[in-house]
């Protein structure tokens, strides 16, 4: 679930991994007795059962008894409920699979046609990024049509004359405004590459990569960190995810940088390298494999957090760490090939994990309800699945695989979420109960089974070849007393034959033989030497502590930071003592932030900045001008009033390019200003200036989403049916000295 999906829905030392990880038992692991998970399982005092019906299933579960008619693709296994639960995927599928979608938000609630996969039973409409990762789960295969005609329903032209024209897939409402504090719509091109059989929608598919990797290398794009900036992929709920003040205030998030809106981008340039390669494009071809390994080294480099063998969720706009780890963003980075083998093993071994499954967030938010926070989604767990057979964990396939089963038994439907102990899909705990929002037939959860069955336990990869990868753990339940499970897919067949004598802890393929549309597949054992999984960790991060505060001294500055243990310096570490510590004087004013660890060394996400010195603020009519006062690196900003539409959603964040003219070095560089609770800063721009040079700033209007012409259905809010609208009420341009990597946020 997005924000844009509902308006009043807020935006979707001594360290843990030294505590005793623990293996899990078969009660923990769900390894039961011999038929538990073949016809039923049982959880937390909730069972399910699944029976054959006729041709199809009946599923029996907590909410009352569904009936399942078989599907067009079959699994035949030992487990009727792994089978049933694979038919009632593909029956959720079918409901999906609609001929017109609506919205609140878009043409006054009006039904549009569109030949579309909806994106769940409580949501009519298509939204980008579930969209785009469900179609990369594999919907691609189902229906290849409907799949090319929702991807389509994600692209637009630009309709602002005054802008450069283009393709490009639409970001979602959301935060502050959408793109450019938003900027996931890069996964588009995630699941267009699979429907790139129809040559219409590949020549779109090209110039739209084209197009938008131009356009987020211009707007988005960091030089001096090689990443690119915005939130994290579908964690949108910002006060879940981010430190609780972004509540009123996104520019930190448009600042910093996320994981996996850097993988997607990775990604996309891959992509776009290889179709320059079959456009004859060489030159093309050699940029974008260029920009894609700088980007590689830059997202190891920057998110890579050696004392947790992980990649960070997020980092600050100044580069500083966060302990913030998701499990989209890495899974993102195993399977995209950013991680290479050692840190991919090392980085999933340690992602703690809990008896229900893998949290799509760690460490939790004592204070925010389930949704992301405390909670498991399936088709996070499909692409945990996917990485975890990437780097043959076992383990962690089994634990994925169960968590998958068992969330669309009990509920009798693929919901987007659970809560993360009790895989429920609510629990009672007044003002944090959750999940807070969820619905049945989730799209990007029926993706998830799907994938599940055909690439997670059947091995079928993208391009067609056959590669399992079971763990022994389940052979009970898979296999039974039979010697083989097959999957009928339309014009395909494929037979897994166990081995004879069962060895190791995966079972892989070993020989392998086709004929016609029928694979044979029979197993062999290996030895993988997982990890056991990481249980144990403490669930909770520490309070985030208050803002510091800073105050002139003698020899510099003093700087008070109470209930706090370390203090980020321009986004270095350093620790305090007795909650305080004095700063030498410098030429560039310090920026600081505060933050704590508790006993096992897990830490709090900062507190605010706190900056000393006081900023020079120009006023008066554009263009405006400066004197520097000495040769330095500068941050330059906005202050703005941004009041077009919800902190929450909308499209009309403001973008301007701002121009330094500083002696005869121009400069340029994207000021970002999101919808705003009051007046606010604007993002911040580097500029160099050499003592008594007199710079000369100008604004130029820049792009937001309101210029692309789809969004003229939009009708929840400005910049839609009425035309674009990229407006902020501008005040100060402020300036003050920086350390030259280092910034304000």
């Amino acid at each position: 679930m997005t924000a844009s999906k509902h308006s009043n829905v807020p935006r979707r030392a001594v360290l843990w991994l030294a505590l005793a990880t623990i293996g899990m038992g078969p009660a923990a692991a769900g390894a039961a007795a011999p038929g538990h998970w073949q016809r039923q399982l049982s959880w937390q005092n909730r069972q399910a059962t699944m029976q054959h019906a006729g041709t199809g299933y009946l599923l029996s579960h907590p909410g009352g008894n569904r009936q399942i008619a078989a599907g067009a693709a079959q699994a035949h296994t030992a487990s009727t409920l792994f089978d049933g639960l694979f038919a009632m995927a593909q029956d959720d599928l079918r409901q999906d699979s609609v001929q017109a979608i609506r919205d609140g938000a878009f043409d006054h609630d009006k039904a549009i046609d569109c030949h579309c996969f909806e994106t769940g039973a409580n949501w009519h409409y298509v939204w980008t990024r579930d969209l785009s990762y469900s179609v990369d789960l594999g919907l691609w295969r189902f229906d290849p049509d409907r799949a090319r005609a929702s991807m389509r329903f994600k692209l637009s032209k630009v309709r602002n004359p005054k802008m450069p024209q283009g393709l490009y897939p639409m970001q979602d409402t959301g935060s502050g405004g959408s793109w450019p504090i938003s900027t996931d719509r890069i996964v588009w091109f995630l699941g267009a590459r699979h429907l790139l059989d129809d040559k219409a929608f590949a020549a779109e598919v090209y110039q739209a990569l084209g197009d938008t990797l131009k356009q987020d290398r211009q707007y988005i794009y960091d030089a001096r960190l090689g990443l690119y900036r915005g939130e994290t992929s579908f964690l949108d709920w910002r006060q879940q995810t981010y430190p609780a003040w972004t509540a009123n205030n996104v520019t930190f998030i448009a600042q910093s940088f996320a994981l996996s809106t850097n993988v997607l981008h990775y990604q996309a340039m891959k992509l776009a390298a290889r179709l320059a390669r079959q456009h004859g494009d060489q030159a093309a071809a050699t940029r974008y494999t260029q920009h894609a390994e700088a980007l590689k080294q830059a997202i190891n480099t920057r998110f890579w957090r050696a004392d947790r063998d992980m990649y960070m969720s997020y980092i600050g706009g100044n580069g500083a760490p966060y302990e913030a780890y998701d499990l989209l963003g890495l899974s993102l980075a195993i399977t995209s090939g950013v991680a290479d083998p050692a840190r991919a093993r090392a980085s999933l071994a340690h992602y703690p994990t809990w008896a229900a499954g893998s949290p799509v967030i760690w460490p939790e938010r004592k204070d925010q309800p389930i949704y992301h926070n405390r909670a498991i989604w399936p088709f996070v767990s499909a692409y945990e699945l996917r990485a975890a057979r990437k780097v043959d964990d076992a383990p962690r396939i089994a634990h994925a695989l169960r968590s998958i089963m068992r969330g669309a038994a009990l509920a009798g439907s693929n919901m987007e979420n659970f809560s993360l102990l009790a895989q429920s899909t609510h629990v009672d705990e007044g003002k944090l109960s959750g999940p807070v929002i969820d619905s049945p037939r989730q799209l990007w959860s029926v993706a998830g089974y799907l994938n599940m069955v055909i690439e997670g336990v059947f091995g079928v990869t993208d391009d067609g070849a056959v590669k399992p990868k079971i763990p022994a753990s389940l052979v009970p339940m898979l296999f039974g007393q039979h010697d083989s499970i097959r999957l009928v897919l339309p014009g395909r067949t494929i037979t897994l034959h166990k081995p004879a004598k069962l060895s190791g802890d995966l079972l892989v393929a070993g020989k392998v033989s086709t004929q016609g549309q029928t694979t044979d597949v029979t197993l062999r054992g290996i030895d993988t030497h997982s990890p056991a999984l990481p249980q144990g960790a403490p669930m909770y991060a520490p309070a985030t502590p208050p803002a510091p505060t800073m105050t002139r001294a003698d020899s510099g500055w003093q700087v008070q930071a109470p209930k706090a243990d370390t203090l980020y310096v321009d986004g270095v570490a350093r620790k305090l003592h007795g909650h305080a510590l004095e700063l030498p004087a410098q030429a560039a004013p310090p920026c600081v932030s505060a933050t704590t660890h508790d006993a096992s060394g897990v830490e709090s996400l900062h507190s605010p900045r706190a900056c000393a010195g006081t900023p020079a603020a120009v006023s008066g009519t554009w263009p405006r001008t400066w004197k520097a006062p000495a040769t330095g690196t500068y941050r330059v900003w906005l202050r703005y009033d941004n009041d077009h539409g919800s902190i929450e959603t909308g499209i009309t964040a403001a973008v301007r390019q701002l121009h330094a003219q500083c002696g005869s070095a121009g400069q340029s560089a994207t000021v970002v200003m999101p919808q705003s609770v009051g007046e606010n800063d604007s993002t911040y721009a580097l500029i160099h200036a050499r003592a008594g040079e007199r710079c000369t700033f100008t604004l130029e209007p820049g792009f937001n989403m309101s210029d692309l012409a789809n969004f003229a259905h939009y009708t929840g809010g400005q910049g839609g049916s009425q035309g674009p609208l990229n407006q902020a009420d501008i005040g100060a341009l402020k300036i003050e000295r920086a350390n030259g990597t280092e910034g304000r946020e």
